[in-house]
């Protein structure tokens, strides 16, 4: 699948989304259009606020050095830049990773694995842990929390049929399509599939059962965060 996009209109053709307006080389948008796959966010149901987070490599393929992997699209409460207490802010963030064979690593002194839903699911669950980690960790301590957690989250993604996981059915493009879900202190996180890509999600204070996903033709709809 190939995607263009153009400065004047910012059109990304074949799969990608139309964007209205320029976008600059600083642009947030640019490594949003010259991805290759679909971009997924919330559906309809949703009418909160949207926004851009972050779109980026897991190293080159097919000789085209830092092309888009995945990319995070948020909704409802940016992220806090320092700690917050966790009940103060809602969200829902959707992580779109595209679906990739085995590849070079961005060194190009060995080979990445082929994405699957468990790449999603420790997307979004190191996702998570970034955006509710304890404040009243000194630095130090907060960084050994977070070794520990990330650890933990991707021997978790790496069972995805494990005990940790219930099933959990939510539409994407208002058909019903399975996904694998678990809940903690910090909030949710699931992980499945999508027509084209692999889909994870993670959010706190939004409730995952009254969520669909659908893919997102206009991104003109999400903001800069």
């Amino acid at each position: 699948m190939d995607a263009t996009s153009q400065a004047g209109g910012a059109t990304a053709t074949a799969g990608g989304p139309v964007v209205g307006g320029q976008a600059g080389p600083a642009d947030p948008l640019v490594p949003y259009l010259s991805a290759d796959f679909p971009w997924y966010g919330l559906d309809d149901g949703w009418t909160g606020r949207r926004y851009l987070m972050q779109a980026g490599a897991g190293g080159p393929r097919a000789g085209v050095a830092g092309s888009v992997d995945y990319g995070t699209l948020g909704h409802g409460d940016e992220p806090a830049k320092q700690f917050e207490p966790r009940d103060v802010r809602k969200f829902a963030v959707v992580v779109t990773m595209a679906r990739r064979d085995s590849r070079r690593s961005a060194d190009n002194t060995g080979t990445l694995e082929a994405t699957s839903a468990s790449s999603a699911a420790w997307l979004a669950g190191s996702g998570l842990l970034a955006a509710t980690w304890p404040g009243q960790l000194d630095r130090a301590l907060r960084q050994d929390w977070m070794d520990q957690q990330s650890t933990l989250a991707w021997d978790l993604a790496d069972d995805l049929a494990g005990p940790g996981w219930s099933t959990l059915s939510l539409p994407v493009n208002g058909l019903p399509q399975p996904f694998r879900y678990r809940e903690s202190e910090y909030g949710w996180v699931l992980a499945g599939e999508a027509p084209g890509v692999l889909l994870g999600a993670f959010g706190r204070g939004v409730s995952a059962y009254g969520i669909g996903f659908a893919t997102v033709p206009d991104l003109a709809g999400y903001t800069r965060a």
